[in-house]
């Protein structure tokens, strides 16, 4: 069973002791994977690591909007220049915790999104307690974009139809096994399987039988496996389907 975690953070510090073990062992279980920039020190933090298997997404996450501005924009836009970058994000909005204004939140929102389209590449979004403006500002920009992937889903199944009838691929990540997680459940059992992909969001998020655990790229076949129950198939079925999503999604050969 070869899957894609589709979005992780392996530059995070949590890493710093065996960060090479860890990368390791998820290349032993996955296809490939993607590291996810949230400001432009650790997206450039995520290129060091970039290597056969191993891309990475550039971007500006909502809790620093109110520092995104022309400059930040242009360093983006140098980082997005390189090979290994294959997406723009993570972006998007947070109102669960409005560490910036939700007018900044927005604007850099929007200027992400206008840069994934200048560059042709997929973005990915991050929405927290702010589906209906998530959603009226990717509407505006979507037929534009090469690709959108809305990460660690966490709203409702209306939702989940809304963004899919809208073009975007749903991810899901360790909480989707969580047994409190009815609700997610739920979405997922929505989503067509074309639109369907797995991240682990780690080092956060561990899936239930790790939880507790920092969490790692590898546990995504965890995830992997619920998916499987959600949705009535087999967990190769699952594999398969989520690793030609990802690779349609962000442009890779499959």
């Amino acid at each position: 069973m070869r899957l894609v975690d589709t979005h992780c953070h392996l530059q995070d510090p949590k890493f710093d002791p065996d960060r090479e073990r860890v990368l390791a062992r998820a290349l032993e279980v996955l296809e490939w994977l993607v590291v996810i920039g949230d400001d432009l020190a650790n997206s450039q933090a995520a290129l060091a690591l970039a290597r056969d298997r191993v891309y990475v997404s550039a971007g500006l996450h909502p809790y620093h909007a109110s520092h995104v501005d022309a400059a930040a924009l242009d360093a983006l836009r140098e980082v997005a220049a390189h090979p290994a970058v294959i997406a723009i994000g993570e972006t998007g909005l947070d109102y669960f915790n409005e560490f910036s204004p939700r007018a900044d939140q927005a604007k850099a929102f929007q200027a992400q999104l206008a840069l994934a389209c200048e560059l042709q590449l997929p973005a990915i979004v991050h929405n927290r307690e702010a589906d209906e403006d998530s959603y009226a500002i990717l509407k505006e920009h979507i037929g534009r974009l090469p690709g959108c992937i809305l990460h660690c889903f966490g709203s409702d199944a209306a939702f989940a139809d809304r963004c899919v009838a809208l073009g975007c691929y749903i991810s899901f990540a360790g909480n989707l096994t969580f047994p409190k997680a009815q609700k997610l459940r739920d979405a997922a059992a929505t989503v067509p399987l074309d639109r369907l992909l797995l991240e682990t969001d780690a080092p956060y998020l561990a899936p239930q039988a790790q939880r507790g655990q920092r969490c790692e790229p590898a546990f995504v076949q965890h995830t992997a496996h619920v998916l499987a129950d959600v949705k009535g198939v087999s967990p190769g079925e699952i594999a398969a389907q989520t690793t030609q999503n990802a690779c349609r999604v962000y442009g890779l050969p499959a």
